[in-house]
């Protein structure tokens, strides 16, 4: 790599994120208040009243970004040091899209048991906690065994950042061609953490046909040796119970989301159904070209940035995180996730066009758009404590 050259190493020198006091110490009065003896009286409040923390510390704005270095963007397992500047570029992007103070933490263990426990025992300064490419399976046991252990929302923007995203983007989509998402035929291919929780989010977003396909082929009755959270989909998926490879789930599919590596060949593409809706998510390489989803497709999407129609988490986690801490919310329900979606699909409304099916990460609506049906949903639920 060329370290003098690419404009990269330059940005990142130093780090992208800093710590800044919020007040300013200027006299011995001011730092008797900051400090002590003033610090302790607050302490004391703190004690007998534990929930003054949320009041009287960072704790109401400030999230946890935490990694263990497994599933770093396209990279892989690139371990807890090289993770460092993505987290401190989610820290970033938490500030700046929705003025929310993030803490990127790399822990050096893969071991699930650990992560749980290294987490809880530090989740006293933080109103929530977002874990950040962590690889599946580990990703689901992880998320399930905080959020039964903590009172903040725990969210794996990986699998739920996305999932919100690729929903409004297929309201979007379904509205310009006329589909509801009842009648939907979809396919989603990938098993991980992104494609189950995609495939989740589908089902209680009310798509009914719904083909779920890991490296082996379609998920299924037929499918033998399924455990956990493959097994699960299995079971709720598939009610054509059609067997073998991609190619036979997507004949006559209306809709194609990939989350995975795998590459779809052209002629899988020319099987489906008319004016289809193609979500080839894989970056920096999508499952299908661009151009060659052009021909087969009425609207195409990538995760890339150079593509019209970036399916990007920046457009969810901030504004989700935004709206939970506003309202102190326990966790984060399935609710506050599709109203998110919804929230980010009301902003393209009737500007909704082949090339814009979801705002663009710089539309300075998002953030408190999102929030507020976020905060909404917390309320409506009852996990909200505002």
């Amino acid at each position: 790599m060329d370290l003098d050259n690419d404009p990269a190493f330059p940005l990142h020198r130093r780090g992208k994120i800093e710590v800044r006091p919020t007040v300013r110490i200027r006299d011995g009065a001011g730092l008797a208040l900051a400090y002590t003896p003033g610090v302790a009286r607050v302490s004391q409040a703190i004690a007998a009243q534990p929930d003054l923390a949320f009041d009287y510390t960072w704790k109401a704005n400030t999230v946890l970004v935490v990694t263990d270095g497994t599933a770093v963007l396209g990279l892989g397992d690139i371990g807890p040091k090289a993770a460092l500047p993505v987290m401190e570029g989610k820290a970033l992007l938490f500030k700046e899209f929705a003025g929310v103070d993030a803490v990127p933490i790399c822990l050096d263990t893969k071991d699930t048991d650990e992560i749980i426990e290294t987490i809880v025992r530090i989740a006293p300064a933080f109103g929530g906690i977002n874990l950040e490419d962590i690889s599946a399976p580990r990703c689901f046991d992880i998320e399930d065994g905080l959020q039964q252990r903590l009172d903040i929302p725990v969210f794996h923007d990986d699998q739920h950042g996305t999932a919100i995203v690729v929903i409004a983007a297929l309201e979007s989509a379904a509205r310009l061609t006329g589909r509801e998402f009842a009648d939907i035929r979809a396919v989603v291919s990938g098993a991980g953490a992104a494609g189950v929780a995609v495939s989740n989010m589908l089902l209680s977003a009310g798509v009914k046909d719904l083909c779920v396909c890991d490296s082996q082929g379609l998920l299924g009755p037929h499918r033998e040796g399924l455990r956990g959270v493959k097994a699960d989909l299995a079971a709720r998926t598939n009610p054509r119970a059609i067997s073998g490879s991609i190619e036979e789930g997507l004949e006559d599919a209306d809709v194609f989301i990939g989350v995975s590596a795998g590459q779809v060949s052209e002629r899988a593409l020319s099987g489906m159904a008319d004016d289809a809706i193609l979500f080839a998510l894989a970056n920096p390489t999508p499952e299908v070209d661009p151009a060659v989803a052009g021909k087969y497709a009425a609207v195409v999407a990538t995760g890339r940035s150079d593509f019209p129609n970036q399916i990007n988490n920046v457009l969810a986690f901030p504004g989700v995180f935004r709206g939970a801490l506003d309202v102190r919310a326990s966790r984060i329900t399935s609710n506050m996730q599709l109203a998110a979606a919804g929230a980010l699909a009301d902003l393209v409304g009737d500007d909704v066009a082949p090339d814009y099916i979801v705002p663009s990460v710089f539309d300075k609506r998002v953030g408190g758009h999102v929030a507020e049906a976020v905060a909404a949903a917390a309320r409506a639920d009852g996990v909200a404590r505002l």
